[in-house]
């Protein structure tokens, strides 16, 4: 996220409002790849997507407002994205998920 972050201020962003993540933007197939490498899944759900642009936003605001010089600056972008989790669905905590999501 940071260095789309870091990108999109070098492009030339200035707002966040320009800042969102589709289905077919790089950022989107970077984040799929990594946490969908066999494509097991079909179809992201939307909060995925929503959050993904949440953070995005939250690591730009941050670098604009020059709060990447402290060490720690993560943490409170972190303190952020914990609150949007959501609850794990109990068919993913199956050692058997990706068979059970199959049949159904």
């Amino acid at each position: 996220m940071e260095k789309y972050a870091r990108q999109a201020i070098n492009d030339g962003v200035t707002s966040t409002e320009e800042l969102s993540i589709t289905r077919d933007c790089e950022l989107y197939r970077a984040l799929n790849m990594h946490y969908n490498k066999a494509n097991d899944f079909e179809q992201v759900p939307e909060r995925f997507l929503e959050v993904a642009q949440i953070t995005l936003r939250e690591f730009f605001n941050a670098i604009i407002a020059g709060k990447d010089v402290d060490p720690s600056w993560k943490k409170a972008i972190y303190k952020v994205i914990c609150k949007l989790d959501s609850e794990v669905p109990e068919i993913f905590k199956s050692p058997n998920c990706l068979q059970e999501l199959l049949h159904e």
